[in-house]
């Protein structure tokens, strides 16, 4: 009975030390962080960040069982927003926003399993200048003017 005890004392005591989250750091050789998050049961989990080797902060999101999940920031060298989006199990999904030099939406896209597949929108000086479709990363039509998309599309399945 004793030694029944102490058995299942020692499964219960490896289950909870091997399974706890622990906070990692990764360093670069310059001795500046890399990348920063949670680790549980061997895998990334919840919230990282990476970082450039000059420090400056290069991406930015969640993780699900070694996989990125949920949204998204993606950063430049000198610290500016360059996309930020959707990931599902790993995946680009759903919209996706991408930054000029000056910080201004470029475009906007819809995303399925890291393809285009949906409305990508093309920005000018904060105006929409072009639209397309897309269906599993081939384009199958282009509106050049807003009119002319609106005619043809219902804008609720911009959401």
């Amino acid at each position: 009975m004793f030694q029944k005890h102490i058995i299942l004392f020692f499964l219960l005591i490896n289950t909870v030390v091997f399974s706890q989250k622990k906070y990692h750091r990764e360093y670069y050789a310059n001795g500046k962080i890399k990348a920063e998050g949670w680790i549980i049961e061997k895998q990334k989990s919840k919230y990282w960040k990476y970082y450039y080797k000059n420090g400056v902060l290069k991406k930015e999101g969640h993780f699900k069982n070694n996989l990125e999940t949920n949204y998204w920031y993606f950063y430049s060298k000198n610290s500016l927003l360059e996309k930020e989006g959707h990931f599902k199990e790993g995946q680009k999904n759903n919209w996706w926003l991408f930054y000029d030099k000056k910080g201004n939406v470029d475009h906007k896209c819809q995303l399925k399993n890291n393809q285009k597949n949906g409305y990508c929108l093309l920005y000018q000086k904060k105006k929409l200048v072009k639209a397309s479709k897309f269906k599993k990363g081939r384009k199958i039509k282009e509106w050049k003017d807003f009119s002319s998309f609106k005619k043809e599309n219902n804008l609720l399945d911009l959401r």
